[in-house]
């Protein structure tokens, strides 16, 4: 896999001609920058941006004053590759709080190993209804505990555009939900992402996240799409790499609070 040619597709694609993630979402192309504007709950923020030192901090200073004229929190998804060199120091000077850094896999979805069973006394269960995303949500509470994570939102208006998809995946032992991943699929585009690959305590070390990853990607593969791409912390990282997937950038995601009432 030729790297700087995924790079270079992941960002015309998925950055520079990203389009809406939901019905009530709108991109807006606003001089260098590429923005999102979510409906309530929605994802805000900072897709793409072509700025240059003598002009970032001016540019920085315009989103910000848009995100907090709206209210709402936003963040900026900065990439290793994204100039100027400097941008996060000039977004953390403007108010953004970095988050974790991540790192940027993808592999060609026909290569990598679709055939991967969860252990002994675990299924999976493609998330198809309402009472499905609720045990997504109760996962990724015990998994991650609280604070910003709205994959239950993410994950019904997936199944709300897109009926016939299977936007996530649930690990069950019994009755009980152990693990959960979410898919997303990119319609006019190469790619595939995976996000949200959350197992509990107790039961992480057995293979259940790897058997969460096969079932994504064989739907991915399915479904016609070249590439799966996922931003990787460092803990899934290894588990990624020995699947196959291979490390094509960093991105941070800096975050932007909403304004005090």
């Amino acid at each position: 896999m030729d790297h700087r040619v995924v790079r270079d597709l992941f960002d015309r694609q998925l950055r520079r001609e990203a389009r809406p993630d939901e019905p009530g979402a709108r991109v807006e192309r606003v001089g260098d920058v590429v923005r999102q504007v979510g409906p309530a709950a929605g994802w805000n923020g900072v897709l793409w941006s072509g700025i240059d030192a003598a002009g970032a901090d001016a540019a920085i200073r315009e989103q910000v004053a848009f995100y907090r004229e709206l209210g709402v929190e936003a963040e900026w998804k900065t990439y290793g590759h994204d100039e100027p060199g400097d941008l996060g120091a000039r977004l953390s000077a403007a108010g953004f709080v970095a988050e974790p850094a991540e790192t940027l896999l993808a592999a060609e979805a026909a290569r990598l190993k679709a055939d991967i069973a969860p252990p002994a006394g675990v299924r999976l269960l493609p998330v198809t209804e309402e009472a499905h995303v609720a045990l997504v949500e109760q996962v990724h509470e015990r998994a991650f505990g609280g604070g910003r994570s709205s994959v239950g939102h993410q994950v019904r208006r997936q199944l709300a555009a897109d009926p016939a998809t299977v936007p996530a995946v649930l690990a069950l032992h019994g009755d009980e939900p152990v693990a959960a991943a979410r898919l997303e699929l990119h319609p006019g585009t190469d790619f595939a992402s995976l996000w949200g690959g959350g197992t509990v305590p107790g039961w992480r070390g057995r293979g259940i996240y790897r058997s969460l990853v096969s079932f994504r990607v064989r739907i991915a593969a399915a479904r016609g799409f070249s590439y799966v791409h996922v931003d990787a912390l460092p803990s899934s990282r290894p588990i990624l790499e020995s699947l196959g997937f291979e490390a094509f950038g960093t991105t941070t995601p800096y975050v932007l609070a909403p304004p005090r009432p």
